[in-house]
C-alpha cells in the first residue's frame, strides 16, 4: 500500500522538484530566448557594450503620459517600456523607469522646465485625441529622459521622414528606440572625447565661424580650428577623428591636398561641404547678379576618389522662402517671403545609418554630385531632391525680381537627384605614380588606404544662419525666416557618430519591424471561421483529449479487474 501511494506520487514529486530546479537556475544563470523573427527584444553588440560599462543603477523618465492616447501612441509608449526591460535585462545595473508628465511641474517652474527639455531636443507636440464633445487638443512630450546619481540627459523619440504617414513614423521611431535609449545611457557613462578638426586659412565657414559645428556637437566631441599650413607632416593629422572642410573659398596648395590625402589614406575620416558656384546673395536685389563656376584646389583629389562636385546649382520645387522688401505700409516697411527653388527642403533619405528616420535637412544653393570611376570605393547617396527638381548650369541668374513669376512647373523634370555622398573603402592617392611636393619623403608615403569621406555640394548646410534681431547665429537648422527648425544638426550628429564608429550604436539604427496589418477583405470574409478557430476549436480538442485519457484509463483499470 505504502509503495502504491509512493508510485502515484511520484509524478506530482518530479513535477515540483523540476519547478524548484528551474527557478533556482535561472538565478544563477541569467539567460533570453528570442524567438520574434526580428529579434524585437535583442540587443545590437555595440549596445550590450554600451552597457556592460555601467556601474551605478539609471532610471528612465517616459516623459509620453496621458489617459486619451490613441493606439498608435499607446503602442510607442508601450515599446519604450519594453525596451527599457530589455536594457535592464542586459545590463550588469539596475535600469528602472517610471513615467512623469511636465505638465505636472508647478506652474511657476513649468516654462524653464519645458525649456531645458528643448536642450534635448524634446519639443512639446499637439495631439488630437477624439472624445464625446468632438476632437481635443491634448500637448504631449514624445520623449525620455535618463538619469544617474549625478547627470541627465534626453532624448526625442518620435522622429519621421518627410511624407511618411502616422503608421510609419511610428513604426520607424519604434525601430530606432534602441539608438536613442543606448545613445542617451552612452553619455552619461562614458563621455566622447575624441578630436575634430576644422579647417581654417581658405575662407572657410565665413557664415558663422564654425559656430553651427561646434553648438551641434559640444559636450561631445572637443573640436579645434586648424590652420592646414602650419601642419609638417602627414602624422600631425593623425589625432583627428574627423577632418571637416567646411565652404572654402581659396584654393588649397599642392602641399595641403597631400597632406589631406595621406590623412585618408592612413583611414581617416573627410567631410568636405564645397561649392561648385559662388553666390553674392547681396547683389541679388534690382538687376540680380549670377552664380559663377568657384574652384577650391580640392576638385581633382575628390575626383580620384569617386566624386565631382558641379559648376551649377539645383533648384527644388520643395523649396523654402525668402523675405524680400515689398514697399512699406505706413512709415513701416513690409518684408514678404517669396518661394526660393535655390533653398532646398530636402526630405527623401537612403536608409542608412546616418540618415535613416530624418526629417528634412535644409541646403541653400546646392550644386550636383556625379560619381566617377574609383575602384575599390563603395559610393552611398544619403540626401535627395524632391520628383520636381531641375539643375542650372554656371552662370546661373540669381534674382530676387524672379521669384514675382511663379515656377514653370513643366521645367522640373529631373527627380530624386543626390545631395549628399558617402564613400568607402579602399582609395587610391592622388599622388600615386607622380612627384611628391616638396618636403615630403617617398619611405612615407601610402599609395592607398582605407578612410571615409563625405561630400555635399552645399558649403553652408552645416554653417548656422543668424538672427534677424541681433544678428547672433542661431541653433544650426534653425532658419529665422519661416521660424522652422530643420534636421541638420541632427544628420551632423549622425554623420560624425557613423564615421568615428560605424560599427557602434549607431548601427542599430538599421534595425526594421515590419507593420503587419490585418487583411481587412479576409477578416470580413472569414471571421467566423477564425472565430471557431480560436474559440470552439480549443474546447473540442480538451474534450477530445479528456475523453481518450478516460478510455485508456477505463481499458487499464477494467484489464486489471477481470
Amino acid at each position: 500500500m505504502k509503495k502504491s501511494a509512493l508510485h502515484s506520487l511520484m509524478p506530482w514529486l518530479i513535477l515540483f522538484g523540476g519547478v524548484i530546479l528551474f527557478v533556482v537556475l535561472s538565478q544563477i544563470i541569467n539567460f533570453r530566448i528570442d524567438l520574434t523573427e526580428e529579434k524585437r527584444y535583442s540587443l545590437h553588440p555595440a549596445t550590450e557594450e554600451v552597457l556592460s560599462q555601467l556601474t551605478e543603477p539609471i532610471h528612465v523618465d517616459i516623459l509620453l503620459v496621458g489617459d486619451n492616447l490613441p493606439g498608435g501612441m499607446k503602442r510607442l509608449q508601450k515599446s519604450i517600456e519594453e525596451t527599457v526591460r530589455t536594457f535592464n535585462s542586459y545590463s550588469p545595473e539596475k535600469i528602472t523607469f517610471s513615467y512623469f508628465d511636465p505638465l505636472s511641474v508647478a506652474e511657476s517652474e513649468q516654462e524653464e522646465f519645458i525649456g531645458a527639455l528643448t536642450q534635448y531636443g524634446i519639443n512639446p507636440t499637439n495631439l488630437y485625441v477624439s472624445q464625446n464633445s468632438g476632437q481635443q487638443a491634448t500637448l504631449i512630450f514624445p520623449g525620455i529622459l535618463v538619469s544617474d546619481a549625478e547627470f541627465e540627459t534626453g532624448a526625442l523619440v518620435l522622429k519621421g521622414e518627410r511624407g511618411m504617414g502616422p503608421d510609419e513614423i511610428l513604426n520607424q521611431s519604434i525601430e530606432n528606440l534602441e539608438f536613442e535609449l543606448s545613445n542617451a545611457i552612452k553619455k552619461l557613462v562614458s563621455p566622447e572625447e575624441s578630436a575634430i578638426a576644422m579647417i581654417m586659412g581658405h575662407g572657410e565657414m565665413a557664415e558663422d565661424d564654425g559656430y553651427g559645428l561646434v553648438e551641434a556637437l559640444d559636450g561631445e566631441f572637443e573640436l579645434f580650428k586648424v590652420p592646414l599650413e602650419q601642419a609638417k607632416k602627414p602624422s600631425d593629422l593623425s589625432n583627428f577623428k574627423i577632418i571637416f572642410i567646411e565652404g572654402p573659398r581659396e584654393i588649397y596648395s599642392e602641399r595641403e591636398i597631400y597632406l589631406l590625402d595621406q590623412y585618408v589614406m592612413n583611414g581617416g575620416n573627410l567631410v568636405v561641404m564645397i561649392d561648385g558656384v559662388a553666390v553674392d546673395i547681396a547683389q541679388a536685389g534690382g538687376e540680380g547678379t549670377f552664380a559663377m563656376p568657384v574652384d577650391s584646389g580640392l576638385e581633382n583629389l575628390l575626383f580620384k576618389y569617386g566624386i565631382r562636385v558641379n559648376k551649377d546649382l539645383i533648384q527644388d520645387l520643395n523649396f523654402g522662402y525668402f523675405p524680400v522688401m515689398a514697399g512699406n505700409f505706413g512709415n513701416q516697411e513690409q518684408m514678404v517671403p517669396l518661394p526660393w527653388p535655390f533653398y532646398i527642403q530636402a526630405g527623401i533619405m537612403q536608409a542608412h545609418p546616418i540618415t535613416k528616420g530624418l526629417d528634412v535637412v535644409y541646403y541653400r544653393f546646392v550644386s550636383s554630385l556625379d560619381t566617377v570611376m574609383a575602384e575599390g570605393v563603395k559610393k552611398t547617396p544619403l540626401i535627395f531632391s524632391s520628383d520636381n527638381s531641375r539643375v542650372l548650369t554656371a552662370p546661373v541668374r540669381v534674382a530676387f525680381s524672379d521669384m514675382e513669376q511663379g515656377p514653370d512647373v513643366e521645367s522640373f523634370s529631373m527627380k530624386n537627384l543626390p545631395m549628399g555622398y558617402l564613400l568607402e573603402g579602399n582609395f587610391t592617392s592622388l599622388f600615386k605614380n607622380r612627384f611628391l611636393p616638396e618636403g615630403f619623403s617617398k619611405e612615407e608615403f601610402k599609395d592607398s588606404g582605407n578612410g571615409k569621406v563625405v561630400v555635399f555640394g552645399d558649403g553652408d548646410v552645416f554653417q548656422s544662419q543668424k538672427s534677424l534681431q541681433d544678428g547672433s547665429p542661431l541653433a544650426l537648422g534653425e532658419d529665422p525666416f519661416s521660424q522652422t527648425t530643420f534636421a541638420n544638426k541632427l544628420l551632423l550628429r549622425n554623420m560624425v557618430k557613423y564615421l568615428v564608429d560605424p560599427d557602434g550604436i549607431i548601427a542599430s539604427r538599421t534595425r526594421t519591424f515590419q507593420i503587419r496589418p490585418l487583411n481587412k477583405v479576409k477578416v470580413a470574409q472569414q471571421k467566423t471561421f477564425w472565430q471557431l478557430v480560436n474559440v470552439v476549436a480549443p474546447v473540442v480538442i480538451l474534450l477530445l483529449i479528456g475523453a481518450i485519457v478516460w478510455w485508456i484509463r477505463n481499458q487499464k483499470f477494467s484489464k486489471k479487474i477481470n
